[in-house]
């Protein structure tokens, strides 16, 4: 059986941004093999430097998100990333299964997220980073991604 493809939409600038949207993707797949976790920053990585970066990587996302099953969204921070947001946008448009993942205490409106933003995610999985792990977040994920998939 062919691995559902999902996009893992996240900020991807720091070092930090980066290490946790792999090991989370790694630990996703581990959870459930059934899936392949696609990362706009490796995609950037291997076109770095090349004519026409943004617009090759504006493209690949856009392009990406249509080829696949779902996505998981992480919506950190005290306002998402907007790019982020963009691809939760365009991703909600296409029909896609879109899964929120947020883990920042701070709360307000809709578990601190914009409604727009929230409200696009189906659903929003919340775990707050004062008491979760890594191993808990990717559970409840992995757990929402085989329900979601299930009709696949």
């Amino acid at each position: 059986m062919p691995k559902a493809k999902i996009y893992l939409a996240a900020p991807l600038f720091t070092l930090g941004e980066r290490r946790i949207n792999l090991e989370f993707a790694r630990a996703l797949e581990r959870r459930f093999p059934r899936v392949r976790m696609l990362l706009p920053q490796q995609y950037a990585k291997s076109i770095k430097g090349k004519r026409d970066f943004l617009k090759k990587m504006y493209r690949w996302c856009l392009e990406t998100i249509d080829s696949c099953e779902a996505m998981v969204a992480l919506v950190e921070g005290a306002d998402a990333d907007s790019g982020t947001c963009v691809e939760i946008g365009y991703a909600k448009a296409k029909g896609k299964i879109v899964i929120g993942v947020r883990t920042d205490f701070r709360v307000s409106e809709e578990n601190g997220l914009n409604l727009m933003v929230a409200m696009s995610c189906s659903p929003l999985i919340y775990r707050s980073s004062l008491t979760t792990t890594l191993n808990r977040l990717t559970d409840s994920v992995a757990k929402r991604l085989q329900q979601e998939l299930q009709p696949l």
